[in-house]
C-alpha cells in the first residue's frame, strides 16, 4: 500500500526548517518519486507465492532424481553380483 505525502505540507514543514524552497520542493518530488519503488503486501504475497510454487517444483524434481538414483545403484549391485557370480 502506497503511502500519502501532503506535498505542499511537507515542502512548507521543509523550507520552515530553514532549507530554501526549491530544496524543499525537489526534496519532497523525490521522497513523493520514491514511493513509486515500494513493493506493497501484494506485491510481498505474489513474490512469496512464486517461491513457494517454485519450490514445490524444486521438492518434486529432486524427490524423482533420488528415486533415480537409489534405482541406478540397485542395477549397479544387481550387476556386480551377476558379475561375482559368474566367476
Amino acid at each position: 500500500m502506497a503511502f500519502t505525502l501532503d506535498t505542499a505540507a511537507a515542502t512548507e514543514r521543509i523550507t520552515a526548517a530553514g532549507i530554501p524552497a526549491a530544496a524543499a520542493r525537489a526534496i519532497v518530488a523525490e521522497v513523493a518519486r520514491a514511493d513509486e519503488g515500494i513493493a506493497t503486501s501484494a506485491d510481498l504475497a505474489a513474490v512469496r507465492s512464486d517461491l513457494d510454487a517454485t519450490a514445490a517444483r524444486l521438492e518434486t524434481a529432486m524427490l524423482r532424481l533420488e528415486r533415480r538414483l537409489i534405482l541406478s545403484g540397485l542395477a549397479g549391485l544387481g550387476l556386480l553380483f551377476a558379475a561375482l557370480r559368474l566367476t
